[in-house]
């Protein structure tokens, strides 16, 4: 499994500079937002966490797609279908690998783009721990989008419009406990709770169809 994460890291990294790109097209929706709302220092603050998490969410959608075309076309799914080792478990381990590639940087990107948006400290360290617990969610649905259109020749916007709606609410109390934590008036750990809830619902959902999936493409 370590062999495998440590593969799957690489491959994520090399292939067309996923990492790279996400951060780059993760900054430039946050970026040129400050151009089309003017220059309203007070709205841009406001609307901040609710851009940076938007953002963040397309940014990760990008790569979804290659998280298991690669095996798909040098043959290797057979053989993760043929060991010993549970499917689910596999796919567990791919998706940590693609998450540490492509939504880790988006983390650590999101306290620079904060500043963009005129956001203050508790705001932006908000945002950063909403986004480390919540994006992995976002992973995790991805992989079963990718795992249904693996078969297709061209599936990235398949799986795109497969995982966004379930991503919503992901993005509802990602942002409301962003809010909650500048707003004195509201609580901080209802909608954060709710958040991490819907991590760990996913995390097991998520992982078992995809292996479903999968099983059901190599028939």
């Amino acid at each position: 499994m370590m062999a495998l994460f440590l593969r799957d890291l690489k491959l994520s990294v090399r292939a067309g500079g996923g990492a790279l790109i996400g951060v780059l097209f993760f900054m430039t929706v946050v970026a040129v937002i400050p151009f089309g709302v003017g220059p309203d220092l007070n709205l841009l603050s406001r609307i901040g966490p609710a851009i940076v998490w938007i953002g963040a969410l397309l940014s990760a959608l990008l790569g979804l797609d290659r998280l298991f075309q690669a095996e798909r076309d040098d043959g290797s799914l057979d053989l993760m279908l043929m060991q010993e080792s549970p499917l689910v478990l596999t796919v567990i381990v791919k998706c940590l690998a693609h998450w540490t590639a492509t939504s880790l940087p988006l983390v650590i990107a999101s306290p620079l783009l904060g500043l963009f948006m005129n956001m203050n400290e508790i705001a932006i360290g908000a945002v950063m721990l909403t986004l480390l617990v919540g994006s992995p969610a976002i992973t995790f649905i991805g992989a079963a989008g990718a795992a249904v259109a693996v078969a297709l020749p061209r599936g990235g916007l398949l799986v795109s419009i497969l995982v966004l709606p379930l991503a919503i609410p992901v993005l509802i109390f990602g942002v409301s406990a962003s809010y909650a934590a500048v707003e004195d008036p509201a609580p901080f750990m209802p909608p954060f709770l709710f958040l991490i809830a819907i991590v760990l619902f996913f995390a097991v959902i998520g992982p078992v169809a995809a292996a479903v999936a999968l099983r059901n493409a190599s028939d």
